[in-house]
Formats: C-alpha cells, sequence, structure tokens
C-alpha cells in the first residue's frame, strides 16, 4: 500500500515542480507500516497507567454507522499523551476499524519512533515546517492515504498548555479535501477527562515554549500517575460529509473548519473537576460555590452543552475529593481555597470555548 502512496505522489502535477530527491526524502519520512496486533498488544506493558483510567464511550454508534459505508476521518481535540491510546483503545473495544493517528515527529525517536513506524503506522508531521515543498507532499501524501484508510488527526497541533480549546490547523484536512473521496466524512470527537495525567507538567508552562525530548516527558508522566485515577470521556459525534465542500473554495474550508470545532467544542464533556475550578475564587464558601456552579449550569445548558452533572452540589460533591488530592485545592470546613492557581485556572478554562457563547465571561477566572 504504501509503494503505491508513493507512486501516485510522484505523479502529482503539484510535486513535479520540487527537486525529485528532496521529495522523495519526505516519502520516506512519511511511510510507515501498521502491524495491527502488535500495536493492540502494546496495551499490555502499558496497563499500569492505562488501568488508572476508565474509558466512558459516547455515542460510539456513529462511528461504527459511519464506517460501514464511508472513508473517515476522526478530529480530536488533544488533552494528553494519552490520548492515543484511549481513543483508539475505544474504537478497538467497538469493533471499528483502526485508523492511521497523524502524530507529531519528536514522538518518532528511539523506541518510541520504532514502535511509530513498524507498529502503530502513525503518519509523522512537522507541525512547524513552512517548507513549501513538505507541505505539497504531505498533502498529496493525505490525499493518497485517505483512499485507503481513515485517519484520526489532532488539528489543535498539539496538548493544549493552557486547558483552552486551540484554533485548528487544517494542512492536513486541506490534504483530506484535495482527493475528492466521493466517500469521505469527518466524524467529530472530542476527549475528556476528571484529571489529565500531565496537568502539573503543562499548567506550569502555561504555552509551548520549546519541543522537550519524549523520553523526558515520559519520565515526568510516570512520576506524577503515582496516585493518579480518573475518567476518560471519548465521544463521538454526527459524521460531517465532504461530498458537498469544494476544496478549491477558501469559504467552504472556513466554514467546514468553524462546524468541526464548533461540532467538538460541544461534544466535549463537562466533568465536575472543570466546573468547580472554573467557578472558584481564591476564598469561597461550599454554598457560594455551588450557586456559581449552578449558575455556570444555566448558561452550559443554553450552549446546549455535554454536562457530566447536573446540580452545583453534585458537581462540588464529587469534584472535591479528586482535586484535594491532587493539592490543587484545600478545604477547611465550609470554606474552599485555591492550593495551586496554575492547575486550577488549566481545568478552569476547559469550559471557555463553552461558556464564551453567551454573556458568561463574568463567571469564569
Amino acid at each position: 500500500m504504501v509503494e503505491d502512496i508513493v507512486q501516485a505522489v510522484l505523479s502529482s502535477k503539484e510535486i513535479q515542480r520540487y527537486p525529485h530527491q528532496q521529495i522523495y526524502s519526505y516519502l520516506e519520512e512519511l511511510s510507515t507500516n501498521q502491524w495491527y496486533p502488535g500495536y493492540r498488544a502494546l496495551k499490555h506493558p502499558l496497563y499500569p497507567i492505562l488501568r488508572k483510567i476508565r474509558r466512558h464511550a459516547e455515542y460510539v454508534e456513529l462511528a461504527q454507522q459511519a464506517t460501514q459505508t464511508n472513508h473517515v476521518i476522526y478530529v480530536s481535540n488533544h488533552k494528553s499523551h494519552v490520548d492515543y491510546l484511549v481513543e483508539l483503545l475505544v474504537l478497538d473495544e467497538h469493533g471499528i476499524r483502526p485508523p492511521i493517528i497523524a502524530a507529531g515527529i519528536n514522538l518518532f525517536n528511539g523506541l518510541m519512533g520504532f514502535l511509530n513506524r513498524h507498529v502503530t503506522g502513525a503518519l509523522p508531521v512537522r507541525r512547524n515546517s513552512r517548507d513549501p515543498a513538505y507541505l505539497a507532499t504531505l498533502r498529496a501524501y493525505v490525499a493518497e492515504l485517505v483512499h485507503r484508510r481513515d485517519l484520526f488527526l489532532y488539528p489543535e497541533g498539539g496538548r493544549s498548555y493552557n486547558g483552552e480549546f486551540r484554533p485548528l490547523k487544517t494542512g492536513l484536512l486541506q490534504g483530506a479535501l484535495q482527493s475528492r473521496e466521493p466517500n469521505l466524512v469527518i466524524v467529530p470527537v472530542a476527549i475528556a477527562y476528571d484529571l489529565v495525567l500531565e496537568d502539573q507538567i503543562l499548567a506550569r508552562q502555561g504555552q509551548k515554549r520549546r519541543q522537550r525530548p519524549f523520553a523526558t516527558e515520559v519520565a515526568e508522566m510516570v512520576r506524577y500517575a503515582v496516585g493518579y485515577e480518573s475518567r476518560g470521556f471519548v465521544t463521538f459525534g454526527q459524521p460531517i460529509p465532504l461530498s458537498t465542500v469544494d476544496p478549491e473554495s477558501p469559504r467552504d474550508f472556513v466554514m467546514l473548519t468553524r462546524h468541526t470545532r464548533d461540532a467538538m467544542g460541544k461534544l466535549y464533556k463537562v466533568l465536575p473537576t472543570a466546573l468547580l475550578s472554573a467557578a472558584l475564587r481564591p476564598s469561597m464558601l461550599r454554598q457560594d460555590l455551588e450557586d456559581r456552579i449552578d449558575q455556570m449550569l444555566d448558561v452550559l445548558r443554553s450552549v446546549p452543552a455535554n454536562l457530566g452533572v447536573e446540580s452545583g452540589r453534585d458537581a462540588v460533591g464529587q469534584a472535591t475529593g479528586v482535586l484535594v488530592a491532587r493539592s490543587v485545592i484545600m478545604v477547611e470546613g465550609d470554606r474552599y481555597r485555591v492550593r495551586d492557581r496554575h492547575v486550577l485556572r488549566y481545568y478552569g478554562r476547559t469550559l471557555n470555548h463553552l461558556l464564551n457563547h453567551s454573556s458568561a465571561s463574568s463567571l469564569t477566572h
């Protein structure tokens, strides 16, 4: 299959304007193989981490139905390095054929690089490249790939370091549209956790300043995994058909991008830890905190958001122990205080895209 894609890309008119050797080197980099039995087996050595995340799939039947008659591009937000495992395991557990994941090229070094090239078959992407030859090769490769395989994309371009939904990078979607595959659909996906494994690391950086070695990040994740437990919600949305989108129309593409991001945002599970974090001031009485969350829930219902709790009382009851154990807040009697404002703001900002749908900004930090 890979050789067929390479030959198709090399015959593309857009590609032929660039030096052949340069294009061929990029194609060698992009060409990977998925060995799915080995991919499935990865969950066994990773069990010590995966067992700490209780997976919950929502509306997975939409993905099952979409794959029966279409080629599918899954488009998801990106919270954690474990997203790749959690979301693909959900698909596998429900008998859905495995997609090819697009991943940052920083994940293609050492042992991780070997696994991605020869086991997971992930597509390596130079996210910040502006080389026109590389970008043309990547788009042409993706255009050929979607004729043969489903794709799983994280178009935010990496994990969110401040908790907020990020603008979508659209290069891979543009490549997919160039395929003019008649049965191609986007299935929007959202992933949410009570606690993100790397929350302490991400929140203190606030924004990505430099690419750190992946081995360093893994070591930090293992350290923060001590005592860590969380639910992971993977929510699938209605398929978005691409047959009516003109790949040559900028307006069509902008509308598609907005539609996709809006769908992902509304699918995002609103969990108690995020609600408490968004509502808490430096010091509040429990009743005031519950009332404030009730106001936020009224706003979220009007979006409509994917609520994981229905009242401020339930949200505070479910989130308090979790955030106290994570050293994010402290509780003295009925009074709640902030202990780690960086991590608290990280979780609170995960709801900004929903609360900003109306005049709710006064309810957020």
